[in-house]
């Protein structure tokens, strides 16, 4: 079975052709996944957004290579690997310190349960921080973003036995990190 893609103006008949998606589409529909997921990837907040632009730049560049193999959400997760990655050898490359902007003044609806969540995921991203970029990718991919294996093989260009290798590592990485964590919480 092949599959041709046509362009959103074009009507697509029933027979195995995939329409392309729009830039706004892809906007519309995945853009906080997207952001999501440059700041699982270690994306310093300051600098979310313009990931996240240059993301739907480079979509908007590469749509007419778009072929249809995967999900439009998984493409695009595949640009914001590289995106990620990059910005993360910049930081790590300038001498510059950044600094957490100020946060929002909560007001008194703020319930304990979002503190509590808020704390969690800021523990959850020191703790990524930990993993290399192959094992982090595959791990927020798998278990964040609840993509399936052999798709993430794919995004990452890496074989399916690579791929879960590297997700049993940074599983183990990752509860060997909140061991000691724990173990350090519970010293006097």
């Amino acid at each position: 079975l092949t599959m041709k893609l046509v362009e959103p103006t074009e009507q697509a008949p029933l027979s195995g052709v995939v329409r392309r998606p729009t830039l706004r589409e892809l906007y519309e529909n995945h853009l906080r996944q997207v952001w999501r997921f440059c700041r699982r990837m270690g994306v310093a907040e300051a600098d979310l957004d313009d990931a996240c632009q240059e993301v739907f730049l480079i979509a908007h560049r590469k749509l007419p290579e778009f072929e249809g193999r995967s999900s439009p959400l998984v493409w695009l997760l595949g640009i914001s690997v590289r995106v990620a990655a990059a910005r993360r050898r910049r930081v790590q490359n300038t001498r510059e310190v950044p600094s957490e902007g100020l946060p929002e003044p909560a007001g008194p609806e703020v319930a304990s349960s979002g503190l509590e969540r808020s704390e969690a995921r800021v523990l959850l991203d020191r703790m990524l921080e930990g993993l290399d970029e192959a094992k982090r990718a595959v791990f927020v991919l798998y278990e964040l973003e609840e993509l399936s294996m052999p798709e993430i093989s794919e995004l990452l260009g890496c074989p399916l036995q690579t791929a879960y290798s590297r997700l049993h590592a940074a599983r183990r990485q990752l509860e060997a990190a909140i061991a000691s964590r724990l173990a350090r919480e519970e010293v006097p």
